[in-house]
């Protein structure tokens, strides 16, 4: 028997075109450095994190309010013996109704715990997902990755820098 896909889901008050339109919004939730659209049916973009890792995801299915779905056509991992493990896995996010809340199940089908990467993505995924996207569709505010070479200070680190130098 073949291992399951990593799976994460978040439930939220916002409505599923709510969720949709932030999913939509990688530069918000995953990386700040994304070149190319990501909320157009057939467009590539090219994710890039510092010099461990890099992607071209190309969009497949967009079905407002409904499913995202992303086919990995090229990935680079400084960290694993197999470079590509992500080529040509699929990222999906599904939207449903639960009662009165929005339902966000990503599954990232492909990325199995056979992977070298699986820990390490599997962590990723469940952070950007549960803390950063779930942040941009309730308050408006995600946490990304920053661009490379961009110096960044988020609130939570100058709250732990003054509660050191008090």
């Amino acid at each position: 028997m073949k291992a399951p896909d990593f799976s994460t889901l978040i439930l939220v008050e916002q409505s599923p075109q709510q969720v949709f339109d932030a999913i939509l919004n990688v530069r918000g939730w995953w990386s700040e450095d994304i070149e190319g659209n990501t909320d157009k049916l057939n467009e590539t973009f090219d994710y890039h994190f510092q010099d461990i890792h890099r992607a071209r995801i190309k969009v497949t299915e967009l079905v407002p309010g409904q499913k995202v779905v992303w086919f990995v056509e090229e990935n680079f991992f400084e960290f694993t013996q197999d470079k590509t493990e992500w080529t040509g896995t699929r990222i999906v996010f599904e939207i449903t109704r639960q009662g009165n809340k929005t339902q966000l199940a990503l599954t990232h089908k492909g990325l199995v715990p056979e992977y070298e990467c699986y820990n390490v993505c599997r962590d990723a995924w469940t952070d950007f997902t549960q803390k950063s996207l779930f942040g941009l569709i309730t308050t408006g505010s995600g946490n990304p990755n920053p661009k490379d070479g961009v110096n960044t200070i988020n609130a939570e680190n100058v709250k732990k820098w003054d509660l050191n130098n008090a």
